[in-house]
């Protein structure tokens, strides 16, 4: 092959070389076949060690820009790697397929799938998802759930810290497990868990990561195992914390990123096929779409196929149910709409979803980009909502910039555009609106409603940057009024951990190295902001007991939902009419207010029950409203039932 006229892109090329089959290390007892796709090598060798017995075998030209080897006998738990010739130089490098490896990621293993189960793993059912709109996404970092010394949780800061039930915190509050069960979300959303670089595993806790610094996609990370040098513990124990999930009804979500990998040109991708994997400019630089120096080239035929079959296999080997991917933007729509397709075929109720932008200029044209305007050409697949999160709380980069919630005037298009899901809506007016000045969302689940996650300020030290005169009760109100607003609005709540009761990283604004003294989850606030973690449990109950709050089409919230005339300054009403979603109740009021002041508000008829109000929240009968207005508190949601149909379905809950 003549490398100074190789072209990628051409037709020529690609139908030479690009390959449909499996590719990886393929175990069996009596034998285990090698196939690794690398069509500019010159030559290929394997590398296989045992302890200090190694081995080197030639691998064979094969179809497609593949190369072929059959080894004899049980090869399970042996280390391998591909020595890849491109002209005079050699390079060592782990197969981008690798399901096991060794410590840091150095070397692929040889394993045997079955001897990494659980118990009851194969026996105990996935969680059932009726509809995408039914998700509650509760954001996780491994290692930040359970690391606290006030966690109660034994395996701090590994897998094996979500397995262990009935943990409890300071003044017997309940952590861990039990505490995700307790509030009532339906998926885990773990940050990175495949295998990153930044962490030395042999010395797990001397450093810190988020995760976002991929090494290895098809394997986990050994930093969370209690025996990183075992390479079957790692992934035994990562399905025991997702067997344990599983077993209390909620799925897991995977953060996944195949927009970049942690190096570049020393990659083992750049390795083993030189300037495939990453785009480029015309000078032959690699291009930094993703802010963390490459992007991965999501249009080329073996870069898809590669995010494609390790998303395949998460799903498939480990159960995985959802993926949020990582700047989706530099994804291109043809790989983002292949990926709904093929994990439809695994699970149809597998979410996907991410953000629809990138981390900086790429060379991929924007009208080939996954960006979050351009979702309609991607239905199945959420993006998350900037416009709706800085209109709660202000601008993420702008730490002084002020929302709804802390007092910000103009929001109130911006907070219906979340309320409606991003969905074409007569009552929205999107020139107004602060980024999106159209609706783009096709279905209400393609909206991820969120205030805060694990990058920039948390909602709880943004509030304290925008409004530091405040006392402590008016910025819990002013958080409680946030999680009302995510878990009352149509499309898909997003909680980041800890946001339900407060959860603070000291003002720091990128935590990704910042260490466990910033990043723990402090079960002490717990204690400290218990009715704001009851306020948050009782949304969700709410949402989960009723439809109106869960509608499934753009049409069904355009008929059902309309938001009441305009009340004034940092006031919000919306009316759930005519039994939406098929509910039981037939007139659902909810009523929003930043303002620091009581306000008066018209209601649309009269003879209300009170379901939520300043302190508490959830389904139950907190009061009676018989008048046609209500004085509406500072800082506050009141949720309202029309008392005739909320009695009637009293009666029925008894009867039944």
């Amino acid at each position: 092959m003549d490398k100074a006229k190789l072209d990628f892109d051409s037709l020529e090329f690609n139908q030479a070389y690009n390959y449909i089959g499996e590719l990886g290390a393929f175990w069996q007892p009596q034998k285990t076949t090698f196939r690794v796709w690398a069509p500019t090598a010159t030559s290929l060798k394997i590398k296989l060690e045992n302890k200090d017995n190694i081995k080197i075998f030639p691998l064979e030209k094969s179809d497609n820009g593949t190369w072929f080897l059959e080894v004899k006998g049980d090869l399970s738990g042996i280390g391998y790697n591909y020595l890849v010739t491109h002209g005079k130089n050699e390079y060592e490098v782990v197969d981008p397929y690798a399901k096991a490896l060794t410590i840091n990621g150095e070397m692929g293993v040889v394993i045997d799938l079955e001897k990494t189960n659980p118990p009851n793993w194969l026996e105990t059912p996935i969680p059932n998802l009726n509809s995408f709109n039914d998700a509650i996404i509760y954001e996780l970092h491994v290692r930040d759930f359970s690391i606290a010394k006030d966690s109660g949780i034994r395996n701090k800061g590994l897998y094996l810290g979500f397995t262990e039930a009935n943990t409890k915190g300071p003044g017997g509050v309940t952590t861990g497990l039990a505490h995700l069960v307790e509030l009532g979300i339906t998926h885990v959303q773990l940050l990175p868990i495949f295998d990153y670089g930044t962490v030395d595993e042999r010395k797990p806790f001397a450093s810190y990561n988020w995760g976002y610094d991929p090494l290895n996609y098809n394997a986990p990370e050994g930093s969370y195992a209690t025996e990183p040098q075992n390479p079957l513990n790692r992934i035994n124990e990562l399905k025991q914390l997702i067997l344990a999930l599983r077993e209390k009804g909620i799925r897991v979500v995977m953060d996944v990123v195949y927009n970049h990998t942690w190096q570049t040109e020393v990659s083992n991708l750049n390795r083993l096929v030189p300037n495939y994997y990453y785009r480029q400019d015309s000078k032959g630089n690699f291009t930094n779409g993703s802010g963390c120096g490459n992007e991965l080239a999501t249009e080329r035929y073996m870069v898809r196929k590669l995010i494609v079959d390790s998303l395949c296999y998460w799903a498939k080997e480990y159960t995985i149910r959802g993926f949020r991917m990582d700047l989706m933007a530099l994804y291109d729509l043809e790989t983002v709409q292949i990926i709904r397709s093929e994990l439809d075929k695994i699970d149809a109720r597998t979410i996907l979803y991410g953000e629809g932008w990138t981390g900086g200029p790429s060379m991929l044209p924007d009208q080939k980009m996954a960006l979050k305007g351009q979702a309609s050409k991607f239905p199945g697949v959420g993006v998350f909502n900037d416009d709706f999160r800085d209109a709660i709380k202000g601008h993420v980069f702008r730490e002084d910039n002020k929302g709804f919630v802390s007092g910000a005037y103009g929001m109130q298009e911006s907070i219906k555009c979340g309320i409606v899901a991003a969905t074409n809506h007569p009552d929205v007016d999107y020139r107004q609106v602060l980024y999106a000045h159209n609706p783009y969302a096709k279905l209400p689940s393609q909206a991820i409603n969120y205030a805060e996650a694990h990058d920039n300020l948390t909602l709880w030290d943004k509030l304290l940057r925008t409004n530091p005169r405040d006392d402590e009760l008016v910025q819990k109100a002013r958080q409680k009024l946030a999680g009302a607003l995510l878990l009352l609005a149509q499309g898909i709540p997003f909680i980041h951990g800890g946001m339900e009761f407060c959860r603070t990283k000291y003002g720091d604004f990128n935590s990704y190295k910042s260490g466990d003294d910033i990043n723990q989850i402090v079960w002490g606030r717990k204690l400290r902001y218990y009715d704001v973690y009851k306020y948050y449990q009782g949304l969700i109950s709410l949402r989960k007991n009723h439809p109106a709050f869960r509608l499934k089409t753009a049409e069904e919230i355009a008929t059902h939902l309309q938001f009441l005339p305009v009340m004034g300054p940092l006031l919000l009403g919306v009316e759930l009419k005519d039994y939406a979603g098929g509910d039981y109740w037939r007139q659902i009021v909810v009523l929003f207010s930043g303002a620091r002041i009581s306000r008066e508000v018209h209601l649309p008829g009269n003879n209300w029950v009170v379901v939520v109000d300043a302190s508490s929240s959830g389904t139950k009968r907190l009061g009676v409203i018989k008048e046609d207005r209500v004085l509406l508190p500072r800082l506050s949601t009141l949720v309202l039932v029309d008392r005739e149909s909320y009695d009637q379905s009293v009666i029925t809950s008894r009867d039944n």
